[in-house]
């Protein structure tokens, strides 16, 4: 019987399947765990405060470990995507996939400066003079991590427009431009309430294509039951 069962199941798909479901689970995981971070912190303000500053005082480590564990879905999703589309579409969607999931590992070490008076008794505006290493290290990666997320966006675009799958494609770009412009408006006005939500914005949007990219490219793998498959037609 388990040999039967075996020769019904194609194990290559069902793997990819797995991996490629992480990316789905990844943005409501981080969104829900930090939002529940924010409003038990006490000092942190969702309208001042950016989601990276939960990483700072005697209970970072659980914000850390959101980043971590988020970004290790991500780096699953990726090489799920590499699995689904052998081909320089499906590598350049994994690469960028993956750049945006080592971004939030390195993200989660090297911890951005105290700003806008959190964590509770810190200076309320950083200065240029005052950014220290790992806290200029973290807007880099962290800007690494989304253009690598809106590049991914457009090349998946490009698989949807090759399928004919022409609103999708268009979805995908805008969503990409969203992450974009979020970021870059954010971190330039991240000491006032617009910043911080263009930066909401921007993660809102990065996590939601990459819900729906990964949810196409799992639709994509043949379903890992022989028996559930269709019959390919006739003629």
């Amino acid at each position: 019987m388990a040999v039967v069962a075996r020769a019904e199941l194609d194990g290559s798909a069902a793997v990819t399947r797995s991996l490629l479901g992480w990316g789905v689970v990844a943005g409501p995981f981080y969104v829900v765990l930090g939002l529940a971070l924010a409003l038990t912190r006490p000092g942190f303000e969702l309208s001042h405060h950016a989601l990276s500053l939960l990483m700072l005082g005697e209970h970072g480590w659980l914000q850390r470990t959101n980043l971590v564990l988020t970004g290790l879905m991500v780096l699953a999703a990726a090489l799920g995507a590499a699995r689904a589309l052998r081909d320089g579409r499906g590598l350049a969607i994994a690469t960028t996939t993956a750049i945006y999931g080592l971004a939030l590992l390195a993200s989660a070490v090297a911890l951005p400066d105290p700003a806008a008076g959190f964590p509770p008794g810190s200076a309320d505006v950083p200065t240029a003079t005052t950014i220290s290493t790992h806290g200029l290290l973290h807007i880099v990666f962290g800007a690494l991590g989304f253009l690598a997320l809106a590049v991914g966006t457009f090349a998946e675009a490009t698989w949807r427009a090759s399928l004919g799958e022409r609103g999708a494609a268009r979805r995908s770009r805008l969503l990409g431009a969203v992450v974009l412009v979020g970021f870059l408006a954010g971190a330039a006005l991240a000491q006032l309430v617009i910043g911080t939500l263009l930066l909401w914005v921007a993660v809102l949007a990065g996590f939601a294509w990459l819900a729906l990219a990964t949810a196409r490219l799992y639709a994509h793998v043949p379903h890992p039951l022989y028996a559930r498959r269709s019959a390919p037609a006739a003629g």
